[in-house]
């Protein structure tokens, strides 16, 4: 009789373990569904960063992991399937597209903000204005002194985004290709490229010789911001919310989020929250919210 009890003990013992097992197992996977990564462009980085800490206060339940490294990265991460939100400050290119119907799903976009390329430099520059083609010849290298646009006699020193970026990307196609899709211009090889939009931005204020590139919301005070006109013939404009939105600033872009297929469950909700509710922290973050056509 006791090894009969025994045996039922331990029996109830191993049952109890495993119970306590599959409520582990079943917590763990509920937790996993309720966790979102988020990877991508350090454009959209700071502002996914505020979304995901407000998101979390509305919704305990809900993890959002967010981290930068450029839209490539975000976008290669999406393509590997290790995440489910990717932010890229450019759209995906035909040859990622065609990467991700190799592996079985369609990318959706949406778009969750805009924002403006600054074009900035050191304050003491007295240059005030460019045209979209003296940026383009300053950056492919075919005027390379300040004294070429009005300003002093002294050396252009180029700053750039790195490849990986979609900053990059954009300002290569838009600003150097002047939007032709047959350009082959390039960045001049004296290009300092750049990790960050911090990187540009210290050396901008060190360097009285220096010109960078920045989304509006990396722009500080202590830079100048120069205006930009789309041709001789048109008038200069500074980036802002207002410029943006009307159209008048020739260099802003819209901000993209990309998953893998049509967002459901907790992505999608939280998505549906971003292009709602959460545009209300977009110009606290120095960017452009979107319009009613969103």
């Amino acid at each position: 009789m006791k090894a009969q009890a025994v045996l039922v003990l331990l029996a109830l013992a191993l049952a109890g373990c495993g119970a306590g097992r599959a409520v582990r197992e079943g917590e763990r996977a509920a937790q996993a569904a309720l966790t979102i990564q988020n990877t991508g462009s350090d454009t959209l980085v700071n502002l996914a960063l505020a979304w995901a800490e407000a998101y979390m206060r509305l919704h305990p339940d809900v993890r959002i992991s967010v981290t930068g490294g450029g839209s490539g990265t975000g976008i290669a991460s999406l393509l590997n399937g290790t995440i489910q939100i990717a932010n890229a400050s450019r759209e995906m290119s035909k040859e990622e597209i065609g990467e991700a119907a190799a592996r079985g799903f369609t990318p959706v976009r949406l778009t969750v903000a805009l924002d403006a390329i600054a074009v900035v430099v050191n304050p003491s520059n007295r240059v005030q204005t460019l045209t979209l083609g003296q940026v383009s010849d300053l950056y492919t290298g075919k005027l390379a002194r300040w004294s070429d646009v009005g300003g002093e006699d002294r050396p252009i020193v180029l700053l750039s985004r790195e490849s990986n970026s979609g900053t990059y990307v954009y300002f290569l196609e838009q600003v150097l290709r002047l939007g032709q899709k047959k350009s082959t211009a390039l960045f001049s090889s004296e290009t300092l490229l750049m990790p960050s939009s911090e990187g540009i931005s210290v050396e901008v204020r060190q360097n009285p010789n220096a010109i960078g590139y920045d989304g509006l919301g990396y722009v500080t005070p202590d830079q100048k911001v120069l205006a930009v006109a789309r041709d001789a013939a048109a008038p200069a404009v500074l980036p802002s919310a207002a410029t943006v939105s009307d159209g008048t600033y020739p260099v802003s872009r819209p901000l993209f989020m990309y998953t893998a297929g049509e967002p459901s469950g907790a992505v999608g909700e939280y998505l549906a929250w971003i292009v709602g509710e959460g545009q209300a922290l977009v110009q606290e973050l120095g960017f452009v919210p979107l319009g009613r056509d969103k």
